[in-house]
């Protein structure tokens, strides 16, 4: 099967045979990716606490799902051994779950800071440590890698932002941590990456903006809009595929050209 999506067009068979893991994946980037994903071949098991919208998302794409609370570290293993279990092995995972909040850096809470930090940083490396092992316990590849880990940082892990100082130092943890991944697993075959959105229309932090924060925005990149989740989900994909074998340790800005380093 192939889709076409708004801003891209899907490579029938470029992921065949892949099994592929998303966190985060019932709506926004992830589903998304999750979408892109199974139309270029891939079996996907996305991860999320959404169960409808989970369960709807599944059943449309063909994709399958497994309800997880990513605060729930225990549960998190669980899920992720579930779902490497259910598609005999792991080839790539793609964490892509995250939450923004905003608050000015004197009023950030302890709890606040820890439950961005639990999410956007902790379930990753649990999601990491589960998969990666896989891989390696894995048969020897007939490609030339034995798996991949995407990780969505953001533009704000690179920049900063004012009044997201939690979610900005999380992201930045995940840049840092995409590094070491790279370092630590590529003599076992693995390669790590990160994608550093900037600003998309997604459901995250809808109530928070305004059309003219929209059209302000948009503004600050040289395209002269902002990013649909096709546009990161383009990105992963090639990440995912073959294509991008010899690519580890990087943070990939995906921001229209709001940042270029």
């Amino acid at each position: 099967m192939t889709t076409v999506q708004p801003t891209g067009t899907a490579i029938p068979n470029r992921l065949l045979g892949k099994r592929i893991v998303v966190t985060g994946g019932a709506r926004g980037i992830g589903a998304s990716i999750a979408r892109r994903s199974a139309a270029e071949g891939a079996e996907v098991v996305i991860l999320d606490r959404l169960v409808d919208e989970g369960t709807a998302f599944a059943d449309e794409t063909g994709c399958r799902f497994a309800p997880v609370d990513l605060t729930d570290h225990a549960g998190t293993a669980r899920a992720m051994g579930s779902a490497i279990a259910e598609l005999g092995g792991v080839d790539v995972l793609v964490n892509n779950a995250g939450i923004l909040r905003f608050s000015p850096l004197l009023d950030i809470s302890v709890e606040e800071w820890e439950a961005t930090f639990a999410i956007n940083t902790t379930a990753m490396l649990v999601t990491t440590q589960i998969a990666a092992k896989a891989m390696i316990a894995g048969p020897d590849p007939v490609g030339p890698r034995r798996g991949t880990i995407i990780n969505l940082a953001s533009m704000a892990g690179k920049t900063g932002g004012a009044g997201q100082g939690h979610y900005a130092a999380s992201k930045a943890a995940v840049i840092a941590l995409t590094r070491v991944t790279a370092l630590e697993l590529g003599p076992s075959g693995i390669t790590a990456n990160c994608l550093c959105p900037g600003y998309v229309l997604t459901e995250m932090g809808a109530a928070t903006r305004t059309e003219e924060d929209v059209a302000l925005w948009s503004t600050y990149s040289p395209l002269g809009r902002l990013a649909d989740p096709a546009d990161v989900a383009g990105v992963a994909t090639f990440l995912a595929s073959d294509d991008a074998a010899y690519m580890t340790g990087q943070a990939l800005n995906v921001t229209g050209g709001m940042i270029m380093h």
